[in-house]
């Protein structure tokens, strides 16, 4: 796994420096949205450029009207043609600025959805290409929680450069405006509004290296409401009085976080206060100076009027360009966090002339001196490991807790590389193997195997997803797994949602979840299938009805079934026992027992507790 460093690996880099790096992330954003809705982005823009306008024409028009009326006052001309048709052009600019916001706001929406869509699916698709390991890294988890929020907020970076786009023509507008009358008002404001710009920059900064900082806490808390309100942890709750100490826990990380979010906006507010006054300065300063030219009669009534809105929307609108340009720096600090996981590469890949699995595969599988290291770790979890899983052969895997049995299914589906040695099939290294053809030929059934909050159908049709509609297949499945029964007492059948987060779920018990992802090995109909405790849910009874319908589920396939039950690993070809990562016995049922090993020990204890 690849990670490059970006300002928001560290939570550092938030100056200047890190600031106006971390703007190169605008245009990969601005790519993302472009590319959830060209047509869409082009309609906001331009809608936008000419909403920017209206203001100067509003104004323009205004002093028009005004020059116009105090003249004819003077004249006694009275009402005039033009000052009729100037009103309604002003009636229509007003209700044109109106029409424009409304569509801007409508097609800010269309484009968020969007948007929303657009970069959920990449987020998806790309968390699906990274390595096993990665997900293994308790870093990686708080840069996915960073990334899973950005990706869905950064949108407002969109928005927030298409309104400055928006602000920039309106400021040039009226700033030109201004400028033709006296260049010192214009200069007046900018001079008197840079602090507060400067001062939000450095403000916005704080805030990011803020929450950075608070990522890990965040996430804690999130674990801890989640594991206070869920409905697998309610029963130790009660039954071990653990509310309480989840409540402390709860509050205690909140305070901090509050303390710290308190403390720096108390410290922002003072400064904030005195900039406000000093660009309140800067715009009575300039309506001053236009005032005390119409008294003069250096400017028309019609003049100061244009003048006085001008100075207003360009002090408005300049403050809002800063607070704006602060706005996007700052998405685009919280962006590079987004950008730094989407930029996280798997080492784990098919390469460009990768080889497409046999059928059938005719030699098997061979693990040659095999060693595998967690990264973080020193100790091997398995340390040389050599055996052959022959066509058609079932291998069990026993040991203790931790021996490295799971590893070693994960390293046979490429889930994991070996630190050392090789794993061959077909006497080709494993490598050298399309990774999604290799997968489309296994089945497997993990200890902690996922449950769909689908329905029963769709839990079911993920062994082999592609037939979904083929819902006789996926019935012989349930029959064959014995989940049938299960699916026959729901409500709705095979279209029942399962579990408790969707209105109209129905749960199911541990051993009922497992017939269905049992179902899902019979589906998958796969050359190599691998079993990680497939039946340690079930009771007994439901055991052996599982395991009279094993042969049929591994007829003509390969298996490697990891079970602590020794009614259910007997049944295996052969029987690896693995100690300290290595494998320490090996042979038949019969052979083991005759050897007298840890094997017979240990079944000799497990067969003890039944007489």
């Amino acid at each position: 796994m690849t990670e490059p460093k970006a300002p928001g690996d560290t939570g550092q880099e938030h100056g200047i420096k890190g600031r106006v790096s971390s703007l190169k992330s605008i245009l990969p954003v601005m790519r993302m949205i472009w590319d959830s809705s060209p047509k869409t982005l082009m309609a906001n823009l331009a809608l936008r450029v000419a909403a920017a306008l209206v203001p100067m024409a509003v104004l323009v028009v205004a002093r028009w009207i005004v020059d116009g009326a105090v003249g004819a006052a003077a004249s006694g001309q009275g009402m005039s043609r033009q000052l009729g048709w100037l009103i309604a052009l002003e009636f229509a600019l007003a209700v044109s600025g109106s029409i424009l916001s409304r569509a801007i706001l409508y097609f800010n929406v269309v484009l968020g959805e969007k948007y929303t869509r657009h970069v959920s699916l990449r987020l998806i698709e790309h968390a699906s290409r990274l390595d096993l390991v990665t997900f293994e890294d308790h870093a990686f988890y708080d840069r996915l929680e960073r990334a899973r929020v950005q990706a869905t907020d950064r949108l407002a970076m969109g928005e927030a450069i298409a309104r400055f786009m928006q602000q920039t023509v309106t400021a040039l507008s009226l700033c030109v405006g201004i400028l033709v009358f006296s260049p010192w008002i214009l200069l007046n404001i900018i001079v008197c509004l840079i602090p507060v710009a400067v001062a939000e920059a450095r403000f916005g900064a704080r805030l990011h290296a803020l929450n950075f900082q608070h990522t890990p806490k965040r996430r804690e808390l999130d674990y801890l409401r989640q594991l206070g309100t869920s409905s697998e942890s309610a029963k130790e709750l009660k039954i071990y009085g653990l509310s309480p100490f989840l409540m402390r826990r709860y509050e205690t990380l909140s305070n901090q976080i509050i303390e710290a979010v308190i403390s720096h906006w108390r410290g922002s507010l003072r400064g904030f206060t005195l900039l406000s006054i000093l660009g309140a300065c800067g715009y009575y300063g300039a309506y001053a100076f236009a005032v005390y030219g119409t008294a003069r009669g250096e400017l028309t009534v019609g003049a100061l009027t244009f003048l006085a809105g001008a100075i207003a929307g360009a002090n408005r609108t300049l403050q809002d360009m800063f607070s704006t340009a602060v706005t996007i720096s700052d998405q685009s600090l919280y962006t590079s966090d987004m950008l730094a996981f989407f930029a996280v590469k798997p080492t784990i890949r098919s390469g460009d002339k990768a080889l497409k699995v046999p059928r059938p595969i005719r030699q098997g599988f061979e693990f040659r001196d095999v060693t595998f290291v967690y990264p973080g770790r020193t100790e091997p979890v398995l340390k040389g490991v050599s055996f052959h899983l022959k066509p058609g052969e079932r291998v069990a895997l026993i040991g203790e807790n931790g021996q490295g049995k799971t590893t070693l299914v994960k390293l046979m589906m490429r889930l994991y590389e070996p630190t050392s040695g090789r794993i061959l099939l077909e006497g080709v290294d494993l490598r050298e193997y399309d990774l999604d053809d290799l997968w489309h030929e296994m089945g497997v059934i993990f200890q902690d195997f996922a449950r769909y909050e689908m329905t029963a159908a769709d839990n079911v049709a993920v062994g082999r997803i592609e037939q979904r509609e083929d819902r006789e297949l996926i019935t012989q499945a349930a029959q064959k797994s014995l989940a049938h029964a299960v699916i026959h007492r729901l409500p709705r059948g095979f279209d029942q949602v399962l579990g408790r987060r969707f209105e109209g779920g129905v749960d199911l018990s541990g051993g009922e979840w497992q017939k269905l992802a049992l179902a899902r090995a019979y589906m998958r109909d796969a050359q190599v299938l691998l079993l990680d405790e497939p039946t340690a849910a079930l009771d007994a009874q439901a055991e052996v009805e599982v395991f009279n319908r094993f042969a049929e589920l591994t007829r003509g396939k390969m298996a490697i079934l990891i079970s602590h039950r020794f009614s259910t690993v007997r049944m295996a070809d052969r029987i690896l026992v693995l100690k300290g990562g290595r494998i320490i016995e090996e042979g038949s049922h019969d052979q083991l027992i005759a050897l007298g090993g840890r094997y017979a020990t240990t079944y000799e204890l497990q067969a003890s507790r039944y007489r």
